[in-house]
C-alpha cells in the first residue's frame, strides 16, 4: 500500500493521527509525518484515517 498526503492541502487537524498512530504523527513544529508504505496488516485503519480527514489530503493506493 501507497500512502501519499497532500501537504499543500492538509491543514493538520489530526483526525488521521486519531485514527492511525501508527503511521501518522505530527513532529515537535506539529508538521505531519506519516510512513508512505505502511504494513498491509494496517489498511483498515489507514482507510479509516483517509476517510476522516475533513480536506480529503491523503490517498491510499495498492503498492506500485
Amino acid at each position: 500500500m501507497q500512502i501519499t498526503v497532500d501537504m499543500d492541502v492538509c491543514e493538520s487537524h489530526g483526525q488521521c493521527v486519531f485514527a492511525a498512530p501508527e503511521t501518522f504523527s505530527f513532529d515537535d513544529d506539529e508538521y505531519l509525518q506519516y510512513d508512505p508504505a505502511p504494513n498491509d496488516a494496517l489498511r483498515d485503519r489507514i482507510e479509516k484515517a483517509a476517510a476522516s480527514c475533513p480536506v480529503r489530503a491523503i490517498t491510499v493506493a495498492p503498492a506500485s
